[in-house]
């Protein structure tokens, strides 16, 4: 089974704390979409006939493209590869672009997963993350999807934000939970370098984020939805049981997915590709027939080393087995070896013969993956 992406880059805004590519404009939509069209049309043969299992339309801003443009890109995927009725369709969308109509519109297309940017129901930590919604339109949002029948609905929250304290955190969560929606999104605020928030925050215009606060934060949201029935089976995505994000659980587990448009990452097992992120040169590339893209062929210390980045932060774990058979002896001991003191620490759990990073662990999982990785001799 494989995935598709699908970055549509354009927004109506750029949120201070967002590193991914994205432009505040829609006036290059129509020739994006044209060379979109040529590229998913000279991209058939990546996942080499395999059926898609997941499509996403991430971004970016998604919603703002209209009925007509996104059964454009659905004709051409259907076209080109091999999408089934049981393709799970992700959709990502920000709260003030839904309405009845449009949410008609995407179940029409075949959009069967939503993803909303809800991040808060609070205007005040909204209005710190700059985003173009209030918390009236998150909630109106969310409703509104569950009155037009989108039961595989995901929710998507910020924490860590210096305005929030954890009673909105908890509050954002409680309703949640109350709504019975199937997955939720939590994700720590992060300032990345040269982005409009990390400027802010170096200028004193604005508080950061404080490490102690999102560290007691994120325990918080573990044991409030775990005690709430959802499965931790990522570190920042939760769900109720069987609920998972099949197109996210399928980057975690080392399957193939091409991705499509302006920075968007490909991968078929033995090597990686990634789009230019400039979206007048992926126009003009594309059109061109030249090349948009740059790859790298993997060395097998990569592969070993993107198993474990990927399968740590999941309830699946690693697998000394699978180390084993697809790595070789010499990393299958370099697994044990480097995996000893984080057992004593408490912070990995073996379980059956799987690998899993305890509560204590899930607050160092990038620093504990990385320390488990082996340098290319």
């Amino acid at each position: 089974m494989a995935g598709i992406y699908l970055h549509i880059p354009f927004c109506k805004s750029k949120c201070p704390y967002c590193n991914f590519y994205s432009v505040a404009s829609v006036k290059h939509r129509k020739d994006f979409l044209k060379a979109l069209g040529k590229e998913i049309s000279s991209s058939g043969s990546y996942l080499q006939d395999q059926p898609v299992n997941t499509v996403y339309f991430g971004g970016g801003t998604p919603s703002l493209l209209d009925k007509k443009e996104i059964g454009s890109v659905m004709d051409d995927l259907y076209s080109h590869f091999n999408l089934s009725s049981g393709t799970e369709i992700t959709f990502e969308a920000n709260p003030d672009d839904i309405t009845p109509l449009k949410l008609e519109e995407l179940k029409s297309l075949g959009i069967n997963r939503l993803s909303i940017g809800v991040q808060s129901f609070f205007n005040e930590d909204l209005e710190y993350l700059g985003r173009s919604h209030d918390g009236k339109q998150s909630e109106r949002s969310v409703l509104t999807a569950l009155e037009k029948g989108f039961t595989n609905l995901s929710i998507d929250f910020i924490y860590g934000m210096p305005c929030s304290n954890g009673n909105h955190l908890a509050k954002n969560l409680e309703k949640a939970v109350n709504l019975n929606i199937p997955h939720i999104s939590a994700y720590a605020l992060t300032i990345e370098p040269k982005t409009p928030m990390d400027i802010l925050i170096r200028k004193n215009k604005i508080r950061g984020p404080d490490e102690g606060k999102a560290a007691s934060q994120f325990m918080f949201v573990m044991k409030f939805l775990t005690d709430n029935s959802y499965e931790h089976y990522e570190i920042s995505n939760f769900c109720l049981p069987g609920m998972y994000s099949r197109h996210n659980s399928s980057y975690w587990s080392g399957e193939h997915y091409l991705g499509l448009g302006p920075s968007a990452h490909s991968f078929n097992g033995n090597s990686r590709q990634w789009n230019i992120s400039n979206i007048t040169q992926y126009v003009s590339l594309v059109n061109s027939q030249q090349a948009y893209f740059e790859m790298e062929e993997l060395t097998a210390v990569q592969k070993f080393n993107e198993y474990i980045m990927t399968s740590i932060r999941t309830k699946w774990g690693v697998s000394p087995a699978k180390i084993r058979r697809d790595f070789g002896e010499k990393a299958f001991f370099y697994f044990l070896s480097c995996v000893a003191p984080y057992i004593r620490a408490g912070q990995i759990e073996e379980k059956e013969g799987v690998y899993t990073l305890g509560t204590k662990g899930k607050l160092f999982a990038d620093g504990i993956s990385a320390a488990l990785f082996m340098d290319d001799d």
